[in-house]
């Protein structure tokens, strides 16, 4: 009989590239969007009758039992947040609600309604954002730096409590940073490679930033925050499969997923730009409004307990995950 898994935020880079994942498994696959969102959005439009589509939100705890209770699945990921942590500063109320409080509305929902259902909570790297070090491990201690941070931080600290006090087989993944074509605009990464694709093909119809503004200027000037700013990157696609072992195992546990490496938004420029034989410091400017209040410490994400008890490691480099980036936004942006 094949398993049932439920997707909060389907539509989600993760989100899709999990659904993907579970239907190739066998899986029946039930996906939530939030109610303004398009059933025909782009990460999940090859998804339309493959998947059951359903509206429902972290702020609405009915929306969220409604699914779980009808659908009974055997596994629930909760993918969905207020996602971009620079946001968070000027959404602090939403960020602790939806990124926070929301996923105990996604446990107290699974405990009522589907008790044996296992859990899979997407917890990010920005626990440790204050934290100073090479690396950090599932025992480093939390110390968040931002509102999305903390919020985040709250979440996982909701699954290990549910965890040990209901006996229920929650657990967190502690995602560092992970990109893929599939990946929003708000995000550095695609904003690059994004640009890159614009220029090169000298797009007229511009995709706009997070502010509302076209993504480049009209001198092709791509504008950006801390250039020197490191971050631990993978990809994406490799990363929901350590998902889905995590919640295959018999003692639910959390993980760290990264790639033990670290690289700066000054790189991510020098290869995307690079890969279409531009000079990057000709169109990137360091832009003060899209600085962070605190920045995040350069911190690495070691996956040894992750290769160890799940067989899983990161197989794409950096240079590969971001050429595939620009090559996917070449076609995208004619």
């Amino acid at each position: 009989m094949s398993k049932t898994a439920v997707i909060i935020g389907v539509s989600s880079q993760d989100g899709s590239y999990l659904a993907d994942l579970l239907l190739s498994k066998g899986y029946n696959v039930v996906g939530t969007i939030r109610r303004s969102t398009s059933h025909t959005r782009e990460n999940i439009a090859h998804l339309v009758g493959e998947i059951q589509i359903e509206a429902a939100e972290l702020g609405d705890v009915e929306s969220i039992s409604r699914v779980i209770r009808e659908s009974q699945p055997n596994e629930i990921y909760n993918i969905a947040a207020q996602s971009v942590p620079a946001d968070s500063w000027g959404h602090p109320y939403q960020t602790a609600d939806i990124t926070g409080v929301g996923v105990v509305r996604v446990l107290e929902s699974a405990r009522v309604h589907a008790p044996d259902a296992r859990v899979y909570q997407a917890t990010s790297r920005e626990i440790w954002g204050g934290v100073d070090g090479d690396s950090a491990n599932e025992a480093t201690p939390i110390n968040a730096n931002n509102p999305y941070g903390i919020a985040k931080a709250y979440a996982h600290m909701m699954v290990q409590c549910y965890r040990e006090s209901y006996g229920m087989h929650a657990c967190g993944g502690i995602l560092f940073n992970h990109e893929s074509p599939r990946r929003s605009l708000h995000f550095v990464t695609r904003k690059i490679t994004a640009a890159v694709a614009c220029i090169k093909n000298q797009v007229k119809q511009l995709p706009v930033n997070e502010l509302g503004e076209p993504i480049i200027s009209a001198d092709h000037m791509l504008a950006l925050g801390w250039l020197e700013a490191e971050r631990d990157w993978g990809y994406a696609q490799e990363y929901v499969e350590a998902m889905w072992l995590m919640l295959q195992q018999e003692k639910p546990q959390d993980y760290v997923i990264a790639t033990n490496t670290s690289h700066t938004v000054r790189e991510v420029c020098e290869i995307a730009f690079g890969h279409v034989g531009l000079d990057w410091r000709e169109y990137v400017e360091s832009a003060e409004r899209f600085h962070r209040p605190t920045e995040i410490g350069a911190l690495k994400g070691d996956y040894s307990a992750a290769k160890r008890d799940l067989g899983w490691e990161p197989r794409t480099s950096f240079t590969d995950l971001i050429t595939t980036m620009v090559d996917a936004d070449l076609e995208r942006f004619t």
